[in-house]
């Protein structure tokens, strides 16, 4: 797994603004704004890195792009009135897959562990040179940087009202649920009751 590849940084900061601007956690100088950005970061960083499980993966979007937000805008309806104005050329690096895998991690916790112990799962062992700790350690196994995404507190539950609401993320969860679920091997647990 690539992991943390500089490589999948335009494709993580593109698809969060986005994610974050169609679902907003309040004004931009709020710390609301903040809280729900920091769970679309989490989200969508888990995402890439499910997508882009390589370094020749990550590089590859790199080179070719990832196909930009156009489908995400008018399904969201939040289509730019210039998508070639100044300002917007941001929207070319969204990856409609990854925000759409964020949506189903966001509304859905147990999807959300599965595709952060997946992720942990194949990052490379570390050394075993001795590391500082950091300051808050999880007290679940899970690593601290998805501790948002993963155990929201009321703070970030109100923050995120919109970014977490499960019918509200739909049209998007929706469009690639089935590619997330066959790759975390969830599809069981998701198959609809029999009749």
């Amino acid at each position: 797994m690539a992991g943390p590849s500089t490589a999948l940084s335009p494709v993580i900061a593109a698809s969060t603004h986005w994610l974050a601007r169609a679902y907003p956690g309040g004004e931009s100088n709020t710390v609301a704004h903040t809280l729900a950005e920091l769970q679309a970061r989490q989200a969508i960083t888990v995402a890439a890195w499910l997508r882009y499980p390589t370094e020749i993966d990550a590089a590859l979007v790199a080179i070719a792009g990832p196909g930009g937000s156009a489908i995400l805008d008018w399904k969201a309806g939040s289509e730019p009135d210039d998508e070639f104005a100044d300002g917007e050329g941001w929207r070319t690096w969204v990856d409609e897959v990854v925000v759409s895998w964020a949506a189903c991690l966001l509304a859905d916790p147990l999807l959300a562990r599965r595709g952060v112990d997946a992720v942990v799962a194949a990052l490379p062992v570390p050394d075993q040179r001795p590391r500082p700790h950091s300051r808050r350690t999880a007290t679940t196994g899970m690593p601290a940087e998805f501790r948002r995404l993963l155990q929201p507190d009321a703070r970030d539950r109100e923050a995120a009202a919109l970014l977490r609401h499960p019918d509200l993320l739909e049209p998007i969860a929706a469009m690639h649920r089935d590619t997330l679920l066959y790759l975390l091997d969830a599809e069981q647990e998701r198959a609809p009751l029999a009749a």
